[in-house]
């Protein structure tokens, strides 16, 4: 194995890691502490090598790297893409494409919703993976022999991992599907996090138009904060805080200090004039232009029609051997049982031929559930 520390080092693997046409990638990092990630390995591998580099090594440019992330004649194999993809995105603006990512192929071939890198290694392989060095601090060095071999392990299980879901792809004519999947994990609209957005991310429930607008502005102020000082928003404000101030929107210091869910004397420091404004630039927002509330569906019929659909996508995902997640979410059967064309996945591409068609019908009446030998099956409906 290859420890990685110099520029050039790095040029000439890189070179040799682009004449394959899959190679596995994994990456190491640190967030406790920070807004963005601290990069601190990266750990590739092709059919030939592996290699481990130290991407805190003095005077190291990973502009190689990068360039082979973006090489569109090689494939990146990941397990779990979404954040080795963010950081990559952050350092460099490149997303890597294409690639494969192993957790979403195995949610499309029935091994669960989102099943962890060592119990897919060991079903795939039969290998169970040490663990040890999972939650260890990859900043520090020197990096240990044991650290070296758990980095390496990563991606050379990911070989066998990747060629064996793979060839299941191809064999159950499933690879489209995971393609479609890629696509959505190499949109930078998936990474790019505009403060403005920020309040989406919030799971505080606002029922007026007044308390959305001052939501949206005092999570927009999280994020900049966050992000100019690279702290986790949890250090600037937590959630719950967030929502207490939306809901009571205070226009005073005095008021933001009778909010339980702010720490005492938080109305006092540097930050307490700034939440201020942001609640007043919300207040002043019109209200016309604000996104739609939803508002909490009291119908009856509508809750029974959603617990209905959950028991068709469970058919379904069993039938079919496709994790029920990842055809369709509890939002996108809330949408369905109340808006025959809702812009949700389940209703488009293989999940609509697979899981919308039926749901449409079972909502109509064209299809029902019935119970045949202790088994819930679907009955067409003339």
């Amino acid at each position: 194995m290859d420890l990685i520390t110099t520029t050039s080092d790095l040029a000439a693997a890189c070179t040799r890691l682009a004449q394959h046409k899959v190679i596995t990638v994994d990456t190491e990092f640190l967030r406790e502490t920070t807004y963005y990630p601290l990069l601190c390995v990266v750990q590739m591998a092709s059919a030939d090598e592996a290699v481990v580099i130290d991407t805190l090594a003095p005077g190291i440019d990973l502009k190689p790297f990068f360039e082979l992330m973006g090489n569109e004649a090689v494939l990146k194999v990941f397990h779990a893409a979404r954040q080795d993809i963010e950081i990559v995105w952050h350092q460099s603006g490149t997303i890597p494409h294409p690639i494969f990512d192993t957790q979403v192929a195995a949610m499309v071939l029935g091994y669960g919703d989102s099943i962890a890198y060592d119990q897919l290694v060991e079903r795939v392989t039969g290998h169970r993976p040490d663990k040890t060095h999972r939650f260890t601090d990859w900043s520090r060095r020197p990096l240990t022999p044991e650290q070296m071999h758990y980095a390496i392990s990563d991606v050379t299980h990911l070989r066998d991992v990747f060629a064996a879901l793979d060839a299941d792809l191809k064999k159950r004519g499933r690879s489209d599907w995971v393609s479609e999947e890629m696509e959505v994990l190499t949109s930078p609209r998936t990474y790019d996090f505009h403060p403005e957005r920020a309040w989406e991310r919030l799971k505080s429930r606002v029922r007026k138009p007044k308390e959305l607008a001052v939501l949206m502005e005092v999570a927009a102020w999280r994020e900049q904060e966050a992000q100019s000082r690279d702290v986790p928003r949890s250090r600037v404000l937590k959630d719950d805080a967030v929502g207490d101030i939306a809901t009571h929107a205070p226009t005073s210091l005095e008021r933001l200090a009778g909010l339980r869910s702010l720490p005492k004397g938080f109305d006092r420091s540097k930050w307490g004039a700034d939440i201020i404004a942001a609640v007043q630039r919300g207040l002043a927002r019109d209200p016309h232009t604000l996104p739609k509330i939803e508002k909490p569906r009291g119908n009856s019929n509508g809750a029974a029609t959603v617990e209905l659909l959950k028991v068709l996508l469970r058919m379904t995902s069993e039938r079919h051997a496709v994790a029920s997640k990842v055809i369709a979410t509890v939002d996108d059967l809330d949408q369905i049982a109340t808006d025959d064309h809702a812009d949700v996945a389940a209703l488009h591409g293989w999940r609509r031929e697979l899981f919308g068609e039926a749901a449409l019908a079972l909502k109509h009446g064209r299809l029902a559930l019935a119970i045949e030998k202790g088994r819930v099956v679907r009955v067409d409906r003339a």
